[in-house]
């Protein structure tokens, strides 16, 4: 299978939005993406997020979606990964680990200080493929979350 990296650009929103959904699907979330074409290709546009495509004979099997992000402990940049999915037919070729590694190599390319992304609790075979890329959990930190009715609030 011979495969083809590349950065997605606000034309390839439909593609990206799809890949996206089809991660919550797998993640039995699909009701949880809000959201929208336009919402995407405007984040894409203007340098919100960015977005990689693993390209097979024109069709996306899979797509990373990351944005930088600052540590104000190192001081620099860091990549942080906020989607990865790879197609199911592509799974366990060794596509992830091409995803990561130019993923890797962009951070380091940016002088990032670091990479990180979430991992659901329950994720096993994640957890473990990040094992073996040398990744590990951040100790002592959880991931908390303002959103909704509780965010409209405070903001008064």
């Amino acid at each position: 299978m011979t495969i083809a990296l590349r950065a997605a650009t606000a034309d390839d929103a439909d593609t990206v939005l799809d890949r996206v959904k089809a991660l919550a699907d797998h993640e039995r979330a699909g009701d949880k993406v809000q959201m929208t074409l336009a919402d995407l290709r405007h984040a894409l546009a203007h340098g919100h997020v960015n977005a990689l495509m693993a390209m097979h004979d024109g069709k996306a099997v899979a797509m990373a979606l990351w944005f930088f992000n600052f540590s104000s402990w190192t001081g620099k940049r860091g990549l942080f990964l906020e989607d990865l999915f790879v197609a199911p037919a592509a799974r366990g070729s060794g596509l992830g680990l091409q995803m990561f590694g130019e993923l890797a190599r962009m951070a380091t390319a940016h002088d990032c200080g670091r990479m990180e992304w979430n991992v659901l609790t329950g994720n096993a075979s994640a957890k473990g493929f990040y094992e073996r890329l040398r990744g590990h959990q951040a100790e002592g930190w959880e991931t908390w979350r303002l959103e909704g009715d509780a965010l409209i609030a405070l903001a008064g």
